[in-house]
């Protein structure tokens, strides 16, 4: 059953489509990760399907109600959480989760219950007492999913939720919201970080306003085009940077310390590698063919359009020059 649809989804702020015509679908059941670079559409895709945003044209329907025609039945089917820290940082975390249960009309005979669950599905207990302002990024972001969940949401939405939150804390995130989907709470989350869409049953690679790709994790890396060599070096930073100037052919990009190069023909490129570098007098440490990750693919299709855009302006460019 289709608990998030969407149908050429579009938003317009003057000339710029923030959104342009997304068409998606997500399961009851699933966790849909919507990946992209700041400035990608995100945020305004998650604010249309919340019923905060009307969409300049097409339709979004959330958990069986339209996101415009029925926007405060919406917000009652969902959790939401924006990017930034919407609680009240001079309460303490039970205030807050009292003041929520408020707003959401949870029942005194419910809340009881329901907030002792969430704390103790949160690992926010020994935390009640503290003001929220005092808590760590970690700990403010799983306050506000406790929150969010009070009344028992359907759909949850989270936009970057666990921005410039520490890799334990991300790792224990995302514990929780699988511990949700035992429940068919439906997630649909928006992420810059490539290696939490892995965990997603889903991923859409979003990029200025446009759905570039969708599936699986493994279907969207079966777009990847040619072969991976992944190369180590002592200076990675220059590698990449003699590698992207010298191999004309391929495309060089540097991975945390490593260096990604994709190409068609892996003996050529493994060759010249070691001739670059060694012209560099950078030291080659290690090379292999590796599997593509999303980042590569997101990389590689990024890319390829921009190619296509590169290719339609010169010959646009021609064209003029030809008219004239």
């Amino acid at each position: 059953m289709e608990t998030i649809k969407t149908e050429g989804l579009t938003k317009r702020f003057g000339e710029l489509a923030a959104v342009d015509g997304l068409t998606v679908a997500v399961e009851e059941g699933e966790i849909f990760g919507l990946v992209g670079p700041d400035g990608a559409g995100k945020t305004t895709m998650m604010r249309m399907l919340a019923g905060i945003m009307d969409p300049s044209a097409g339709k979004a329907w959330v958990a069986g109600r339209d996101v415009v025609r029925e926007a405060e039945e919406v917000k009652e089917e969902i959790g939401y959480m924006s990017q930034r820290f919407g609680l009240y940082q001079d309460l303490t975390v039970m205030e807050n989760v009292a003041f929520y249960a408020d707003i959401y009309h949870v029942g005194r005979r419910e809340r009881e219950e329901r907030i002792e669950e969430l704390m103790e599905f949160s690992n926010l207990k020994p935390f009640r007492k503290r003001l929220a302002g005092n808590l760590s990024g970690g700990m403010k972001q799983k306050l506000g999913l406790a929150c969010a969940l009070l009344h028992r949401p359907k759909v949850l939405l989270l936009d970057e939720p666990t921005n410039g939150v520490d890799p334990v804390s991300r790792r224990d995130f995302w514990r929780i919201l699988y511990r949700l989907l035992r429940e068919k709470v439906t997630i649909f989350v928006s992420t810059s970080y490539l290696d939490e869409a892995e965990r997603c049953t889903r991923v859409g690679l979003m990029d200025h306003g446009k759905l570039l790709a969708c599936g699986t994790p493994d279907e969207v890396k079966k777009l990847m085009k040619g072969t991976i060599i992944e190369v180590r070096a002592d200076e990675p930073r220059k590698a990449a940077r003699l590698l992207r100037q010298h191999m004309k052919q391929d495309r060089a990009s540097l991975f945390g310390d490593k260096v990604h190069v994709v190409t068609d023909d892996a003996g050529r490129a493994e060759a010249e590698v070691k001739r670059i570098l060694a012209e560099g007098r950078v030291e080659l440490t290690g090379m292999k063919g590796v599997e593509p990750t999303l980042e590569d693919v997101f990389v590689s299709v990024l890319a390829r359009k921009e190619e296509v855009l590169t290719a339609k302006d010169a010959k646009s460019a021609k064209n003029n020059k030809h008219l004239g």
